[in-house]
């Protein structure tokens, strides 16, 4: 990999704003106010290459048994080098870690996410989810998104 993996720190935010959104505005992604990530700095991880960040992921936990993987963008110049692949297994390491039994994710693109074990599932099997951040979104409830989930046992 190109890069150096590390947990995110606030003067990374502003950096992992432009890069989620830019991918939200192509709508391949959600967006993702600078507030939501302050808010939740502590759940990312982020991929520098030099003093730039260049992709990002955040493990979010959102009950006693699941967590959540979300907001994994790489630059498009730095794709195909491993940092998606790396940034999602730390986040799995990070679940098993907290004991957490089930990782979950919504994803425009299932086959990559399938290479880690994940399965897709139906969005009911995660009421927590859909009742909490979902139903918030401008796209809900036909977002397009693939339901996915991992057992980390």
């Amino acid at each position: 990999m190109k890069g150096r993996l590390r947990r995110a720190r606030v003067a990374d935010v502003e950096a992992v704003h432009r890069l989620i959104n830019h991918f939200a505005e192509r709508d391949e992604m959600l967006p993702r106010s600078l507030n939501e990530l302050y808010e939740n700095l502590r759940d990312f991880h982020v991929a520098e290459d030099g003093d730039e960040i260049v992709a990002c992921c955040a493990l979010h936990v959102t009950w006693a048994d699941l967590a959540e993987v979300k907001g994994l963008a790489v630059r498009e110049d730095h794709q195909g080098q491993g940092m998606g692949s790396e940034l999602v297994q730390v986040c799995l390491e990070d679940a098993r870690a907290l004991g957490l039994p089930r990782v979950f994710l919504l994803t425009y693109i299932p086959p990559y996410f399938e290479r880690f074990g994940f399965r897709r599932v139906e969005k009911a099997e995660l009421p927590h989810k859909v009742w909490t951040e979902c139903i918030r979104c401008p796209k809900f409830p036909d977002c397009g998104e693939v339901s996915m989930i991992l057992d980390t046992a």
